[in-house]
């Protein structure tokens, strides 16, 4: 299982792969603001192989923010998932790639998502069922928007999570200031008042990420803060 994986893409070039999307016509400027996060993952951190996709062994990243896949799309391209030819197709009717990403459809997707709030209690679950099953090495990833967080699902699976010492289980936060509720620069301590391992980092900068990603979390699961400045 590989880390980094030997498909030959730059970082640069998953930009350019990520604007040949199109995912959803409500949305026509392109706006990949989590690909800095996704790059991070995939490339230095995930233990993922598009070679062996079901590996019961492997990490699992769950995109909770489903509704803008188009920065996911790119690097699954990237990454040997799915092929580059599918990013020109996005949301076409015969296209297999949807305005939000069906796991039924894409491979290396883990989840069919969009609908906001449920990531995060799918990836509670998953790493419950990781740990029950013999996989408590396999690591999960869950990518949720700030706005998402107005969702009472995630509160009480962050609650959850903290409560039970969900080790395996890693949340990223894109915090681009879309939060409804929410005050500025509170997310971190919501989650560090249930338990949680907290670390913050600016989106753009990815050895900042990397570490952040990384972080030592103990018996208690880890959640990321990824600033995005626009």
């Amino acid at each position: 299982m590989m880390t980094g994986m030997d498909v030959t893409f730059t970082f640069e070039a998953a930009g350019e792969l990520a604007r040949r999307t199109v995912a959803d016509a409500r949305r026509p400027r392109l706006d990949n603001y989590t690909l800095d996060a996704l790059w991070v993952l995939y490339d230095r951190v995930l233990r993922v192989d598009p070679r062996r996709p079901d590996d019961p062994g492997r990490d699992r990243f769950l995109l909770s923010k489903g509704h803008n896949p188009g920065a996911f799309y790119a690097v699954l391209a990237a990454k040997g998932f799915i092929p580059a030819e599918w990013l020109d197709t996005v949301a076409a009717f015969d296209s297999r790639l949807g305005a939000h990403p069906d796991t039924t459809l894409v491979p290396g997707a883990e989840i069919s998502s969009g609908s906001l709030g449920h990531g995060l209690p799918l990836g509670v679950g998953l790493a419950l069922g990781l740990r029950a099953t013999g996989h408590a090495d396999a690591r999960v990833y869950v990518l949720v928007g700030d706005g998402e967080l107005d969702e009472g699902s995630n509160h009480e699976a962050a609650a959850y999570a903290g409560a039970v010492g969900l080790s395996n289980l890693n949340v990223v936060v894109t915090d681009n200031g879309s939060a409804a509720h929410g005050r500025p620069g509170v997310i971190a301590s919501r989650f560090e008042a249930e338990g949680w391992s907290v670390a913050a980092a600016d989106m753009g900068d990815h050895e900042a990420l990397y570490r952040a990603f990384t972080a030592p979390h103990p018996d208690r699961p880890h959640v990321t803060v990824a600033t995005v400045h626009s």
